[in-house]
């Protein structure tokens, strides 16, 4: 079986915070990467402590988004770079992978 090394991406957001058709625009029509998904979550918190969670007496939500991706690391590399530009430090997490 052949495997291809590539670069996962997760880039962790809220809603209020995400700039959503933004990202997926330049993901899928200038970046052309292979795989892009993107999860709502139900709840979260980061390094600030504030709770992002919805419930019934919500009237608006500002929920956890999580983008992920992955292409080869040549192709990853300058997405990064363009997204350090617009996402908060330390929301962009990667690693190494296989694909088969």
């Amino acid at each position: 079986m052949k495997h291809e090394q590539i670069t996962m991406v997760r880039v962790y957001l809220t809603e209020q915070k995400a700039h959503l058709e933004q990202l997926l625009a330049h993901l899928h029509d200038k970046e052309k990467v292979r795989g892009v998904t993107v999860f709502r979550g139900v709840g979260g918190f980061g390094k600030s402590g504030v709770m992002h969670s919805s419930s019934l007496l919500d009237l608006s939500l500002n929920l956890p988004i999580v983008i992920e991706f992955f292409d080869t690391p040549d192709r990853v590399e300058p997405i990064i770079e363009y997204l350090q530009e617009s996402v908060e430090p330390g929301h962009i997490v990667s690693w190494d992978a296989k694909v088969s």
